[in-house]
């Protein structure tokens, strides 16, 4: 069959569309499926229901794709004036109305059947935590079995296989918990409480992030969920609700009183101490956290000078001064002090 120069030229143009759009499909499919923060690596039983969605709705979107495409080609190659009117029917009630429909219509239906156990309580047996976020780091609490409450920062840790209610709220802005790995995010407004239920799967050690932007630091209020074994979970948080144990070196000892002589109790809690700040984060157990900084630093001795000399410096916007100007022995005794804090 012959086809007019025209004709030719509109198939060569939706071929080589269909190419790039096949190159662009391929590159972002490989870009999201690894890394800290992909949800396509699932840990958690949301993230495995949505990870299940979203590959359900590529193929989708790949039918859709390929159907409005391939009678693109077809009204083309098949005598284009004369049947031009039979074409464009064919595009728009077939390929860009009727399929389209039912497709997403198939997808609504599955989507909406996921939400009721996704959005179900942790219920008896359960964990409760709660999370303020805040410009531009993470309060977490703990209720212990006992009724005692546990706090620290920048940091979660949950048994694997036990559903857990986190109770999300700011005292700012709108912030928003997202651990991709383990489900879906939620938004924390100011003057309400939201509940997002999770339930891990794996144990491992899991980024999470604010997925909402709120400020200079936005991009640098992170965190780490640690999914542990259920003992090794509750040795930890009766470790966490113990007060600070008493420093071991010369070194450390003179850092605590640096600590406290520098006015850092006035925002900072270390129980067992004079230290009951609330206006930053709880650090009577910092050392042994996976991160410093909201997930910026590790927690060695050198990463703590560097925080405590250079905090603007690390996280642009950060509500807490910097203390670069103390002499160098001094700096090198908080952060023995700091990272003993264990």
């Amino acid at each position: 069959m012959l086809h007019s120069p025209r004709s030719v030229h509109l198939i060569a143009h939706v071929r080589r569309g269909a190419g790039l759009g096949l190159v662009a499909v391929g590159i972002l499919w490989l870009a999201g499926c690894e890394g800290p923060l992909s949800t396509l690596e699932p840990a958690g039983r949301g993230a495995a229901q949505i990870a299940e969605l979203f590959w359900w709705m590529t193929g989708g979107a790949a039918l859709v794709w390929l159907s409005v495409v391939g009678l693109a080609v077809y009204a083309i190659r098949v005598s284009p004036e004369a049947h031009s009117v039979r074409k464009a029917k064919w595009l728009i009630i077939g390929g860009g109305a009727v399929f389209p429909t039912i497709v997403l219509s198939g997808y609504l239906v599955y989507g909406l059947a996921l939400m009721p156990a996704l959005l179900a309580p942790a219920g008896e047996g359960g964990l409760q935590i709660e999370v303020s976020g805040e410009q531009w780091w993470w309060r977490v609490r703990y209720i212990t079995p006992e009724g005692e409450t546990v706090e620290l920062a920048n940091e979660v840790r949950l048994p694997v296989g036990r559903r857990v209610d986190f109770l999300l709220s700011s005292p700012d802005v709108i912030h928003s918990f997202w651990i991709p790995s383990l489900g879906g995010k939620l938004d924390m407004i100011p003057g309400r409480v939201n509940r997002l239920t999770l339930e891990p799967t794996k144990v491992g050690t899991y980024r999470g992030a604010c997925a909402e932007y709120c400020g200079t630091a936005h991009a640098l209020m992170q965190f780490y969920a640690v999914v542990e074994e259920e003992d090794a979970f509750a040795a930890w948080l009766t470790r966490q609700a113990k007060p600070a144990a008493p420093p071991t070196s010369a070194l450390a000892a003179r850092g605590q009183r640096l600590f406290l002589s520098n006015g850092c109790g006035a925002c900072h809690t270390v129980r067992g101490t004079e230290a009951d700040g609330v206006v930053g984060p709880d650090l009577t157990h910092v050392g042994s956290r996976v991160s410093l900084g909201g997930g910026l630093l590790p927690t060695e001795p050198e990463d703590f000078l560097r925080w405590v000399a250079h905090t603007e410096a690390v996280k642009p916007g950060v509500h807490m001064p910097a203390f670069g100007m103390l002499p160098d022995e001094e700096l090198r005794a908080l952060a023995a002090y700091l990272s003993e804090l264990e």
